[in-house]
């Protein structure tokens, strides 16, 4: 680009571009796009360009971030011979080598729900010290309820207290969605960014949670107002962990495994559809006894399609530039109907009451059949997950969609299902419409649901 003069009515303005390079142990600015590449040591994919008018100088710095992480699947994450759980996040060949070959012990600082500790602490415990790891076990009530910067600065505390390497010595955060985003937060918060690990303990954190960017806790009653867009190292996914969660929370997390399956993969609703109760009865796991292998297969196809399509919507858009998600299907209504009854609906139950009013908007706007829409409150029912919910009130909804485009640019950037496993985002969809899709939801559900979601 090298030195340009524009002319803008009577200001001129002098813009230049440069580039930085690496020589030695110092960054230096060079004039332009083409640097000769044998004459330094590092070119930054940094530029930076300077504009001086008669009003003075400024500079705009361009600096592309790049994060990268893994999703890993794996069974027997706890078993001692299998060391994912401690080196799985090095993708250096040689890193992984020096430390293999090292002397020195290494160091964890593990943050675990409390409910998982009782059933999993043993093991967890046998494990570390199997593999001779210095470590510190935080067991924490991890619940919506306690979602909040108190215990992100408790986990922090102790953090602190153990004097973790915040390169070298990765956080562990094992359970639920609630914990994974606390201990994201946290460790986003400490020493500017201290890397972490993702190991989910739950359905819905298997295939949610664990797989993107984000981290926050709840606050001034709003639901994860706090947080920061900073993925985990690495996420470890092990199926085995759900054999241990209750039958509701199975649900629970197959809510936004049907997200996915209505925004963009009809085979994955189809399976749901054939398969979703036997999933719930098996935990997806193999039971030979009932199902045989086909349900473990649909389990892993399952998990495998849901993580998939997530990170083909999340990876392009990391830190949320484009405001257009399909992956907010079922968030629009939900986060104030899941605080506004805190503790009785799960995250997950929250959604598919959001979801399953929506489809009803779709229908109403002729986007989808009748029959498509009896087909997805079906496989919704058959997942036993609630429908419908007398404290999802028209004023409720009415309220989100005002907040909704408050913090969306001024439009409401609504995803709709145009068909089974299709969608698109509209922002003009009219209060009539609402109204009589909420009416007609009312009237069909509301009656043979179960607005009672206490356990």
């Amino acid at each position: 680009m090298g030195k340009v003069n524009l002319e803008d009515n009577d200001t001129k303005e002098k813009k230049t571009e440069f580039s930085l390079v690496r020589v030695k142990s110092t960054w230096t600015r060079k004039l332009g796009k083409k640097v000769n590449k044998d004459t330094v040591d590092c070119i930054s994919a940094a530029k930076i360009y300077e504009s001086i008018t008669e009003k003075g100088t400024s500079w705009t710095v361009v600096t592309p971030i790049i994060f990268t992480y893994k999703v890993i699947e794996t069974l027997g994450l706890l078993d001692p011979s299998n060391d994912t759980l401690l080196l799985g996040h090095i993708t250096d060949p040689q890193q992984l080598e020096d430390v293999k070959n090292k002397k020195k012990p290494l160091k964890r600082f593990v943050v675990v729900d409390n409910e998982v500790y009782k059933i999993y602490g043993p093991k967890l415990t046998e494990y570390l010290e199997a593999n001779n790891v210095l470590y510190k076990i935080l067991a924490l009530p991890t619940t919506e309820e306690n979602k909040s910067m108190e215990m992100a600065m408790e986990i922090l505390e102790e953090v602190n207290n153990f004097s973790l390497d915040r390169r070298t010595e990765p956080i562990i955060a094992i359970g639920g969605g609630v914990c994974l985003d606390i201990v994201g937060l946290a460790a986003s918060l400490y020493r500017r960014r201290t890397p972490y690990i993702r190991v989910p303990t739950t359905l819905l954190s298997y295939i949610d949670a664990s797989v993107g960017a984000k981290t926050g806790v709840n606050f001034a009653n709003c639901k994860n107002k706090l947080g920061a867009y900073i993925p985990p190292t690495a996420a470890f996914l092990d199926l085995s962990f759900i054999q241990t969660v209750p039958r509701r929370h199975i649900s629970n997390g197959l809510a936004e495994m049907l997200k996915m399956a209505l925004m963009k993969h009809i085979g994955l609703f189809e399976l749901l559809e054939k398969h979703g109760r036997s999933l719930l009865d098996t935990k997806f796991q193999v039971d030979k006894s009932v199902y045989r292998c086909n349900c473990f297969e649909a389990a892993s196809q399952a998990t495998h399609i849901a993580i998939t399509t997530m990170l083909e919507e999340l990876a392009p858009n990391l830190w949320e530039d484009d405001l257009n998600r399909l992956v907010d299907f079922g968030h629009l209504i939900s986060p104030a109907l899941e605080m506004k009854v805190l503790p009785s609906l799960l995250h997950g139950e929250a959604v598919n009451i959001d979801m399953s009013y929506m489809v009803y908007v779709s229908q109403e706007s002729g986007l989808l059949t009748e029959e498509e829409k009896q087909r997805i409150i079906s496989c919704m029912v058959s997942l036993e997950l609630p429908v419908w919910h007398q404290a999802c009130t028209m004023e409720l909804i009415q309220m989100s969609l005002q907040d909704r485009l408050k913090h969306s640019g001024g439009l409401v950037r609504m995803p709709l299902p145009v068909g089974l496993g299709q969608a698109e985002i509209f922002n003009n969809t009219s209060y009539e419409i609402l109204h009589k899709a909420y009416e007609k939801w009312c009237d069909e559900l509301s009656m043979s649901s179960d607005s009672n979601c206490d356990p």
